[in-house]
């Protein structure tokens, strides 16, 4: 059986011009900066957002918790939406391995306002000193993708900075977000102090992430990341896949944008499957099917059984993400397996 994997764009795997890259790959030594591949995507990352200096990690949360330890003082507070992957599942970093505490605000569809940053602290009356660090996640996946505009990064960021934070963006598909709404990604940059953004979701490579911000920021955040173990070798091998990604990989993300939508055209006419519109603005499509009367948990196991995954978002909550090697008949026969997996099929229509 050809099974449709929707489960995260994480899945991708790599193009062949990306593998042969990595064969062919020019080596040095890049704890002592002298890989020359490493140095190349490092420089064209920095070029691509108005930064003055990036740096290769191995992962989107190796980046986030780097760029906490590099911008923040043990004991510091870090305001973050409730619903922020580094939340919910990188947490555990944030408070025991750099010491932070985080304050969880109340976003909608992912964001939230320079007022509402205000507010965060003002909440902590006379210890607003302690606070240290403002997170944004663009897209934000539990929010479905969604997207922050630059304008709406300007208004939070701009409040954070009165108020003496640093801004980081954990920005692991800022590029689904950039070319959803047709800006580069430097009108984020501009706003903030810090971006990572991941190598190996929508843009296809093997592994790695690009942490970007002020060369003073990214030699701190160097020896932070040697903290953690994460110095490499020959890291060239790693770096030649995101130089093809950057080069090649970004303006192919409206293609995966362009699937998710047809999977909503496809899924909008089943009763028990609710989606909102409004919130598929990039290649993610979260569906309520309470209606069903299944657990996520169920109907996740069943669509499975009949060769399409997708993943659990909440108890009655699945999410599916569209990404390259997903093609329109795979979206199609996607909806058809939902539509069996309804208990009774009640629409009448069921292929499989």
């Amino acid at each position: 059986m050809n099974v449709i994997d929707l489960r995260s764009d994480a899945v991708t795997l790599p193009s062949r011009e990306m593998l042969e890259s990595m064969m062919r790959a020019e080596l040095g030594g890049d704890l002592l900066g002298e890989d020359p591949t490493v140095r190349e995507l490092q420089e064209l990352a920095a070029r691509m957002f108005g930064a003055e200096d990036a740096l290769l990690l191995i992962s989107g949360t190796q980046a986030n918790l780097v760029a906490m330890m590099a911008h923040c003082r043990r004991g510091d507070k870090v305001i973050v939406d409730s619903k922020a992957e580094i939340y919910r599942c990188e947490v555990d970093g944030m408070v025991s391995i750099a010491g932070l505490a985080p304050m969880p605000i109340e976003g909608s569809k992912g964001t939230f306002t320079g007022d509402q940053v205000r507010q965060a602290a003002k909440a902590l009356d006379s210890d607003a000193s302690s606070l240290g660090l403002l997170v944004l996640e663009n897209t934000h996946h539990h929010a479905g993708g969604t997207c922050w505009t630059p304008s709406q990064v300007a208004d939070a960021a701009q409040a954070a900075h009165e108020l003496g934070l640093k801004v980081h963006m954990d920005g692991a598909r800022v590029f689904n977000a950039a070319v959803a709404l047709g800006v580069p990604v430097s009108d984020y940059m501009r706003h903030v102090d810090s971006i990572q953004f991941s190598l190996s979701k929508g843009l296809g490579c093997p592994m790695g992430s690009i942490l970007v911000g002020d060369s003073d920021f990214i030699d701190v955040a160097r020896k932070r990341r040697g903290l953690l173990g994460g110095g490499m070798r020959k890291a060239g091998a790693i770096a030649a896949p995101g130089i093809v990604a950057l080069n090649t990989m970004v303006d192919r993300l409206s293609e995966d944008h362009a699937n998710a939508r047809r999977l909503v055209d496809h899924l909008e006419v089943l009763e028990e499957i609710v989606i909102d519109r409004d919130s598929v603005q990039t290649n993610m499509v979260v569906a309520d099917i309470s209606a069903t009367g299944m657990t996520a948990e169920a109907f996740v196991a069943k669509a499975r059984e009949k060769g399409l995954m997708v993943s659990v978002l909440g108890p009655s909550t699945i999410c599916f993400v569209t990404h390259r090697g997903i093609t329109e008949e795979d979206v199609e026969r996607a909806a058809m397996i939902v539509e069996s997996v309804i208990p009774a099929c009640r629409s009448g229509v069921c292929y499989i």
